[in-house]
């Protein structure tokens, strides 16, 4: 019998707050199965459906071991993060209906199974509409009744790092550093608290920041400084700051493919990374990331305030990676990621995602649903912005 080949690739929006959207891609082959990936990039959807029609001619026609093996993002592309949104996307769906032809889970196409479920931290973040220290507080404490303990916060709201020595700059890092205090409080000496900075700071600011946060006792120091090759210095300093204070230095979320994860292994400059399926390059691609963070020593703890596809094949590669320290899930940020993934269990459970049951191997999303909740526009998020 012939390999599948593919036929069909288009892509939709799900409208799901007022600041985000999640871009899914929809791949169908020959046999006429059905798989999803997903790109999400707040604010530039448009484009990405553009880049979809405009990219997928000479993917048609594509068996899916040629799509797996042909198809890799290249950091220096001239379609930069947005193609590697789009080819991402699509080698999640190509995983998937790899999977349905196999009869088999995910997973079990990429490697050998090396734990039953995975640590999940919450990102109270986007749940949080009130932005003070009560306001964090409150979603924290709904994250902990759930099981959860592992928490990460982004209070630096509107700082940049032009703004840090001015005097609203101080009033925005003393306002994070106040909601961080209050977190710890709250949540007691035993919860593992993280903060995301998202490249709002500048070293001598990032350095004060992180001697005031000692006493919340960090997990990570997410993303303080742009991730440009200048910061390099800037960031070895930083992490050996944070390693004084027993705080692990996070970040690498956006960057693309393992050679740029090689780069940052080789330069020494995180604890911790943070590959992102919907970016880095697919499933395969984040697999090998995580790889090489093993052999050198550092952390692969994959950055995923996405939709639940993103969760789907984030699991699916935790799963077998040879270390996964936790996986990133986006807390309350809407129902509907409940409502529109059919076929699999992605419920939390006592702060875990659990291995998907025998009969749970193919995600599915509600067409009425998708239907229901159009695409709106939105702000561009963060991650898209350069580096201030």
């Amino acid at each position: 019998m012939n390999s599948p080949t593919i036929t069909h690739i288009d892509s939709c929006v799900l409208h799901v707050s007022s600041k985000t959207n999640w871009w899914f891609v929809r791949v169908r082959d020959s046999s006429g199965a059905l798989a999803w990936g997903e790109g999400s990039l707040n604010g530039w959807e448009p484009v990405l459906d553009a880049l979809t029609e405009h990219l997928r001619e000479p993917w048609l026609g594509l068996s899916l071991q040629q799509a797996q093996e042909r198809l890799h993002v290249v950091p220096g592309a001239a379609t930069g993060l947005l193609g590697s949104c789009v080819i991402s996307a699509l080698l999640q769906a190509v995983l998937g209906l790899q999977a349905q032809h196999a009869g088999r889970a995910p997973h079990e196409l990429l490697g050998p199974l090396r734990r039953e479920q995975l640590p999940l931290y919450a990102n109270i973040n986007r749940a949080t509409l009130e932005r003070t220290p009560a306001g964090f507080v409150a979603t924290a404490l709904r994250a902990q009744a759930q099981g959860y303990t592992g928490f990460k916060a982004a209070p630096f709201d509107g700082l940049s790092p032009a703004l840090c020595a001015t005097p609203e700059g101080r009033q925005r890092i003393a306002h994070g550093i106040d909601c961080m205090l209050a977190l710890r409080e709250a949540l007691g000496p035993q919860a593992r608290i993280m903060v995301d900075c998202h490249w709002r700071f500048d070293e001598a600011h990032a350095l004060q920041t992180l001697r005031a946060l000692e006493p919340v006792g960090l997990h990570w120091f997410e993303c303080p400084l742009a991730e440009t090759q200048a910061n390099w210095p800037a960031m070895r300093r930083l992490r050996a700051a944070a390693k004084a204070q027993g705080v692990l230095l996070a970040a690498a979320e956006t960057q693309i493919g393992l050679a740029s994860f090689q780069t940052l292994f080789d330069e020494g400059l995180y604890d911790v990374v943070m590959p992102d399926v919907k970016y880095c390059g697919g499933p395969w691609e984040m697999l090998q990331i995580a790889q090489r963070a093993a052999d050198a020593g550092v952390q692969f703890s994959p950055h995923n305030p996405s939709g639940p596809v993103c969760t789907w094949h984030s699991l699916q590669v935790g799963l077998v990676a040879p270390e996964c320290a936790m996986l990133e899930v986006q807390f309350e940020e809407s129902e509907l990621t409940e409502q529109v993934s059919l076929g699999v269990d992605l419920q939390a459970r006592g702060g875990c995602l659990q291995r998907p049951a025998a009969q749970q191997q193919a995600q599915q999303l509600d067409a009425t649903v998708l239907a229901a909740h159009p695409y709106q526009r939105v702000p561009p998020g963060i991650d898209s912005q350069p580096p201030g």
